[in-house]
């Protein structure tokens, strides 16, 4: 039980109490921040769902997919952690060393260590994209390079993305676009158009995750001149732009929805209109000065947390909205 605890707590927070007794697996959970990766499933399922509601399935490719993707997210926080962190930007004073353990700056692994795990993930990703491309084709080698690029390329120089305010635009493509018509290019060996166009609601919602992360270091990345997307636009017009980004995942879905793209079942992710106006209200007052009684031990973040929040109602009922879609004896 003490096991069952821990990845529970890994899997919600990231971070455990001092003093702790942590596990190998909850460790890894940690470092490479697994409480994010279901936002990498829920991606590729929107994929996988909508290529089985056009009556195509492979449910061995299907979770090859889904847990390489997860270890490419995996990947992607370890290296973006380091670049960080040898750019001077993860210190001990900057909330990502707050929050949750960096993997180097806590003193839990070593520079070398981290770069071998993931050149060793990178071994693993690289063979199951050849092993997709041998089998379905030379896209699936395109999404794999552009989604390398984007992840890496985010934080690394000499592109730097993040810094340059074009991280949410990266994030959105790659859990948007990339991972769910990638997920579905696997599947059918196709891409039309409406899979390209129901990638664009969950896509948004990650997007407000990051959204949300970057509003917390609002003031340290300005005095670090870290030029994120909300620092680029100024603090009142990054939170209008976050509640834009917000509302557009029901407008999106309602829109596809209107022009058959996607199940009226995805319409389920109405039942997140509650903690829509929670964030809302959130992004409307000002941040506590000090961590709420019972608010997670994610403390200094507070932004993303409720966007979080709001991301994991929304998503899921925006997936059993498509499985439901894909039952024949309900489908329109």
């Amino acid at each position: 039980m003490g096991l069952l605890k821990n990845w529970k707590t890994a899997l919600e927070v990231g971070n455990f109490p001092p003093g702790t007794k942590i596990d190998w697996l909850s460790k890894w959970m940690v470092l490479t921040r697994a409480q994010v990766f279901s936002m990498t499933v829920i991606s590729s399922l929107v994929g996988a769902l909508i290529a089985l509601a056009d009556g195509k399935h492979n449910i061995i490719d299907t979770f090859i997919v889904v847990v390489t993707l997860c270890l490419a997210h995996a990947s992607n926080n370890l290296i973006n952690d380091y670049f960080d962190y040898k750019s001077g930007l993860d210190t001990a004073d900057y909330p990502r060393t707050q929050y949750s353990p960096h993997p180097i700056v806590s003193g839990m692994i070593s520079e070398k260590k981290l770069l071998f795990v993931f050149f060793l993930f990178g071994a693993i990703e690289l063979s199951v994209a050849v092993y997709l491309f041998l089998k379905t084709g030379w896209p699936v080698m395109a999404f794999a390079v552009a989604g390398f690029l984007l992840s890496v390329f985010y934080v690394a120089p000499p592109v730097k993305l993040k810094y340059r305010g074009l991280g949410e635009l990266a994030i959105f493509l790659i859990w948007g676009p990339l991972i769910t018509v990638g997920t579905y290019y696997v599947i059918t060996g196709e891409m039309p158009l409406k899979v390209w166009l129901a990638s664009i609601p969950y896509g948004l919602v990650v997007t407000n995750v990051l959204l949300g992360k970057h509003l917390d270091k609002f003031d340290k990345d300005r005095e670090k001149g870290v030029k994120t997307f909300p620092v680029t636009l100024g603090w009142k017009n990054a939170l209008n732009f976050t509640r834009i980004n917000t509302a557009m995942f029901f407008i999106s879905v309602v829109l596809l929805v209107a022009f058959r793209v996607i199940t009226p079942f995805a319409l389920l992710c109405f039942f997140a209109i509650g903690r829509f106006s929670t964030f809302m209200n959130v992004l409307s007052s000002e941040k506590p000065d000090e961590k709420p009684k019972d608010f997670p031990e994610l403390w200094p973040l507070w932004y993303v947390v409720w966007a979080f929040w709001f991301n994991r109602l929304a998503g899921g009922m925006f997936i059993l909205g498509l499985i439901l879609g894909t039952l024949p004896f309900l489908k329109f």
